[in-house]
């Protein structure tokens, strides 16, 4: 695998109690979808606290090579003036995604609509990341890939101005699939629906009615159907992005794993689709408390403090809870590594075409700290209890939630934690250590001494 830029290794030393009241960045899932679907909306769509990582940065770079202008006015504050649904451009070139699987998925169902040919490139991560469950319904709909065999970057796709409206059977649970054939359906003459039997994200139907489109959600015996109103009208309004959950986890499990820590994150998205992590937790008997719950922009947000109130024990984590929090495995098995007994995680084959193979790369960067883990099928099993070693090189396979991770596990081992490579942290969490350095925590630039 070629990489563009040098590894930094970055170490995590132990760390004494952390404490203070902080923010975390806009939430990633949510940025996304508010460059993406001002864009085709009419008018001026303000966002305030978008995530500036770089995932989030290329979906705006994306947009406006689509025509719509897109303009950051501060810090975290943005003007998107839309183009209407089916007003987008032909782009000059290839739209880039970087590492970002959430803006390339759901800028095919953008361009679905649209009577344009464009070419959609990664980086080397990305373009091992599969495809095909979104292409399969959006070529229902209308949407063509030149090359028919491919599903994966590069990919060359080409709307079409007559999208056929479907209804379409989630075959596992997927935001992002859904995400991608709603955003479509706006393109569509009458309704589209999605059926889903588990419950996944549902920014994309909050943020489409908040803006104006017709959205409707009923129980259709196991299935739950979600129905968007095709040729909508989109109008532009202030969005106020929450903090977002699966950064603030980093945060909460350095509060659970290192004692006598009294931690506040403050605004955080607590869209019940999206605490899955927070639930577990508190079955492991931690602190954590929903403090000053309150509505933004159609989503629930809360403060979230945590202190660390004796030890933690061992669970099972259900398989049907995984869409609601497959992003935090990586760092629940940091906080599984210290709890007492067994802890297990069910149903997480989705994890194997993340950026990494997250079920190997946690269980193989436990192990290197002196943890008893291991994967049966796709369980993911941590032996907690004793205490962590510490040691690496921990391999980061380019994954910024593994990289974060062992950065948390480390500030409650025996002896520091390095990781091979910190660079990709920037993709979604840029702030991430001078976040944690403002509560205690302790890092430095290679395995050397703190800094």
């Amino acid at each position: 695998m070629t990489r563009t830029t040098p590894r930094t290794p970055l170490t995590a030393h132990p760390s004494g109690a952390l404490s203070g009241a902080l923010r975390v960045p806009g939430d990633k899932s949510i940025s996304h979808r508010a460059l993406m679907i001002g864009a085709v909306a009419v008018g001026e769509t303000v966002i305030h606290g978008l995530l500036e990582g770089e995932d989030v940065l290329g979906t705006a770079r994306a947009m406006a090579a689509l025509g719509a202008e897109v303009e950051r006015t501060g810090d975290g504050a943005w003007q998107v003036r839309g183009r209407g649904v089916g007003g987008l451009l032909q782009p000059p070139e290839p739209i880039d995604f970087g590492n970002s699987g959430t803006g390339v998925r759901l800028m095919m169902g953008v361009i679905a609509g649209h009577d344009m040919i464009v070419e959609l490139v990664g980086d080397a991560s990305l373009s091992r990341r599969p495809m095909g469950r979104i292409l399969t319904p959006l070529r229902q709909m209308g949407l063509a890939v030149v090359g028919e065999e491919r599903e994966k970057l590069p990919l060359t796709i080409k709307g079409s101005a007559s999208l056929i409206p479907i209804t379409y059977e989630l075959p596992v649970p997927s935001a992002q699939v859904k995400s991608a054939v709603l955003i479509a359906g706006l393109h569509a003459p009458g309704a589209t629906t999605v059926l889903e039997k588990e419950p996944t994200r549902d920014h994309t139907e909050r943020m489409l009615r908040y803006l104006g489109a017709e959205v409707r959600e009923t129980q259709d015996g196991l299935f739950k159907a979600i129905t968007v109103t095709g040729d909508a009208e989109l109008v532009g309004r202030d969005i106020a992005v929450p903090g977002d959950p699966s950064s603030a986890a980093f945060l909460v499990a350095s509060a659970l794993l290192v004692p006598g820590s009294d931690v506040t994150i403050e605004g955080v998205l607590v869209n019940p689709t999206r605490t899955g992590l927070y639930e577990t937790l508190q079955e492991m008997g931690a602190d954590i408390r929903f403090e000053n719950a309150r509505d933004s922009g159609g989503e629930p947000i809360a403060d979230i403090r945590v202190t660390a109130a004796g030890r933690l024990h061992g669970v099972r984590v259900p398989p049907e809870r995984a869409p609601s929090m497959i992003d935090e495995y990586p760092v629940l098995s940091a906080v599984a590594a210290l709890a007492e007994g067994e802890t297990r995680m069910e149903g997480l084959a989705e994890l194997r075409v993340k950026e990494s193979d997250r079920l190997t790369a946690t269980a193989d960067g436990l192990a290197v700290c002196g943890v008893a883990a291991g994967v049966a099928g796709d369980t993911l099993i941590v032996r907690g209890g004793a205490s962590i070693r510490g040691g690496g090189p921990v391999g980061t396979h380019l994954d910024h939630r593994i990289a974060m991770a062992f950065l948390t596990l480390g500030l409650a081992a025996e002896s520091p934690v390095v990781i091979d490579d910190a660079t990709m942290i920037a993709t979604s969490f840029p702030e991430f250590r001078p976040l944690m350095e403002q509560l205690g925590a302790s890092f430095g630039d290679g395995p050397g001494e703190p800094s």
